[in-house]
């Protein structure tokens, strides 16, 4: 786990299943407070404050959707026709427990237990399709924009082609498994992610964990007010096909 830091923030990127403890010394002496939270397979950006105060700062930004993000997932699934796409929905647990993707229209009905559905949305840029890249300019990928807005659940392709796909995902909220439920929902689950519909096996191999790393994080610093970026080292799986790219 590697950390940078300045006078009232640390910013540190977890790798896939790392776990934040201090040690003995550090607890005696530091007061440290989690601003945001990375499911345990994610790797990328997490952010550490050294007061509760600014720790409230940042997790009232948080909740605001004040905090700027930026994914990288790799997808083993059905290619999208679009560059870019859009995708609004609502968010909740099904009667299982587990967490689903709802109707737009569902977004604020009650659910059984007591919770609400809530809504989500995530625009995501396809980077390559088995390794050939696949995006535009910034000018040209709006023009080739695709808007979903979730009418109903998602029947699964069995058939559906099963291709290499790496995105950037921008979600525009902050919702549980958010990521990576919308790229179930659209026929793409991120490779290893088991849990929802993505493959164990895959050329010979096998993927334990999901490929999905917290690239960056923009925001304003909770102190100065300047603008922030914090950007984590990408992961090998995401290197090495960012890399296929270049050569």
């Amino acid at each position: 786990m590697g950390r940078s830091r300045d006078d009232s923030v640390v910013k540190t990127h977890q790798r896939s299943c790392a776990l934040f403890q201090p040690s003995r010394n550090q607890a005696s002496t530091l007061e440290l407070h989690l601003a945001n939270r990375l499911d345990r397979d994610t790797s990328g950006v997490m952010v550490i404050t050294k007061s509760h105060k600014v720790a409230s700062v940042l997790v009232k930004a948080f909740t605001n959707h004040k905090v700027q993000k930026t994914y990288v997932a790799f997808c083993i699934g059905s290619a999208p026709k679009s560059e870019r796409i859009t995708i609004k929905s609502g968010h909740g647990r099904s009667k299982f427990g587990a967490w689903r993707v709802y109707a737009a229209g569902d977004v604020g009905r009650k659910l059984p237990g007591g919770s609400i559905v809530r809504d989500m949305e995530t625009t995501f840029e396809v980077l390559s399709i088995n390794g050939q890249q696949n995006y535009k300019e910034q000018s040209e990928c709006m023009k080739d924009e695709h808007s979903i807005v979730v009418e109903e659940k998602a029947v699964t392709d069995v058939d559906a082609n099963k291709d290499e796909i790496l995105v950037r995902a921008f979600p525009r909220s902050g919702r549980t498994h958010q990521i990576r439920l919308h790229c179930q929902y659209l026929g793409f689950p991120i490779r290893g992610d088991v849990k929802y519909e993505g493959v164990y096996e895959w050329k010979g191999r096998t993927y334990g964990a999901h490929e999905l790393h917290a690239e960056s994080l923009t925001f304003q610093h909770p102190v100065t007010g300047f603008p922030l970026l914090i950007q984590a080292p990408l992961p090998l799986w995401a290197s090495q096909a960012l890399q296929l790219l270049t050569d």
